[in-house]
């Protein structure tokens, strides 16, 4: 007896995926390119595709499409500590990837939040396990970045090297889409869904240190926050 047409598209698609032919929380195909690619209708592939996501093989995500699961990256926020940190705590392998190094001169918002003209600028990219899970630019006040090197900052967090105490920050995180260049680094579709936040950085008298803004993808990560007791606290349900 024939095998039904989407059980067959869905062990086609998981041998494919356990070959490595899609890499963890790499993207699929779209349904419209599977529909030709197997010659069958929408709904079959749809079935095809939920038959794996029940198998915990796939995910999907509205604005996204699907692709092939794997953990979170959860960040907590309630402490001031690197993801990288928090990867290690889990077994992750964390790499950085640095993209560009130099000392520039600041933009009208850098200058506005650092309140210098010259900045070490560094741009990376983070992997988890070899996944890209995110773009990083970091602004720091030349005179604080004038010892460190390219190689200082591939191995330890900015908080680790610069020469003041570190006294808190302030984080933004808005919803966002993956424009081109973010798009190739992060291998996700243009105009995917993405988490982008802006956080300032301050020594332990107050003052801005370091300006940097992170680019995540949506489907690939969580923030967690512990919410104290709710006298005082105005909540959202």
């Amino acid at each position: 007896m024939r095998e039904i047409r989407y059980r067959e598209i869905a062990a086609d698609l998981k041998a494919r995926v356990e070959a490595g032919e899609f890499a963890a929380g790499g993207v699929l195909p779209s349904e419209s390119d599977l529909t030709k690619t197997y010659d069958a209708s929408r709904v079959t592939i749809r079935r095809a595709l939920e038959a794996l996501r029940e198998q915990g093989l796939v995910d999907s995500r509205q604005g996204f499409g699907w692709f092939v699961a794997v953990d979170r990256v959860r960040q907590n926020l309630a402490q001031l500590s690197t993801i990288e940190r928090e990867l290690a705590e889990r077994g992750v392998v964390a790499e950085r990837q640095i993209l560009d190094f130099g000392f520039v001169n600041a933009n009208a918002h850098v200058r506005e939040v650092l309140g210098v003209e010259q900045v070490l600028r560094v741009r990376r990219l983070n992997l988890a396990d070899g996944v890209p899970f995110a773009r990083v630019t970091v602004w720091c006040p030349a005179d604080l970045g004038a010892a460190l090197s390219r190689a200082d900052v591939a191995a330890h967090p900015f908080y680790e090297l610069l020469p003041v105490t570190i006294g808190g920050a302030t984080q933004t995180i808005a919803a966002a889409l993956a424009e081109a260049a973010d798009a190739k680094l992060l291998e996700v579709p243009v105009g995917s869904p993405v988490l982008r936040c802006e956080r300032v950085t301050r020594d332990a008298e107050g003052e801005p240190v370091l300006l940097s803004v992170h680019v995540f993808p949506a489907h690939l990560t969580e923030f967690v926050v512990d919410l104290p007791s709710p006298t005082g606290l105005s909540l959202v349900e």
